[in-house]
């Protein structure tokens, strides 16, 4: 009977002044505006960091561009109390970036793993090891650890993210991610060696 003077409840708009778990929800609702803060916020620090990992521009600006994408289509996934925004971002990015580099591998990864020498200016130092990462022995030795160090170890190792990023990501104190990358490197080192 009163439902004329209820009146819908909508969210404050997100804008500039919003932080980035209120500009997700307004990302998770269809809001552009939002996305548009975010990457004006997060794509400066985000494309150096990616640059850092690849020199080749345009798989950087491939990987920044992907993620931006998969942040539009994935937001209502997004959980403020599962860690820090920006973190969360990073950890698209930098699958964004591992996902690309896989994709132009086959160009010089050819029968038997072999790398082919026609296009050697695209590879990177980076992008072999990369590779080298998922297809050889480190990559095996990886997938041998426990769940807990394997999650310690790509977040701060492989995807690059601080120890306080990683603790804020996997829900874990700072002192837990150091011990965990302790421990995964040690394992690591007598599984290698």
């Amino acid at each position: 009977m009163y439902r004329f003077l209820v009146r819908r409840r909508e969210p404050p708009p997100a804008g500039p002044d919003s932080d980035d778990a209120e500009l997700l929800a307004a990302v998770a609702a269809g809001r552009l505006e939002a996305l548009r803060v975010l990457h004006a916020r997060h794509a400066p620090w985000i494309r150096v960091r990616l640059a850092r990992r690849c020199a080749d521009p345009d798989v950087v600006e491939d990987a920044l561009q992907d993620t931006f994408v998969a942040v539009w289509q994935s937001a209502k996934r997004y959980r403020a109390s599962e860690g820090d925004a920006a973190a969360w971002i990073w950890t698209i990015a930098i699958r964004r970036l591992v996902s690309v580099l896989r994709g132009r591998a086959g160009r010089w990864i050819g029968q038997g793993h072999e790398i082919d020498d026609a296009h050697p200016a695209e590879r990177s130092a980076e992008d072999v090891v990369l590779l080298g990462v998922e297809h050889g022995d480190l990559g095996e030795a990886i997938a041998r650890l426990s769940p807990e160090l394997r999650a310690a170890i790509q977040a701060t190792v492989l995807d690059g993210l601080t120890t306080r990023e990683a603790a804020h990501l996997l829900g874990i104190p700072e002192g837990t991610v150091k011990t965990r990358v302790m421990r995964a490197k040690a394992r690591l080192r007598r599984d290698l060696t």
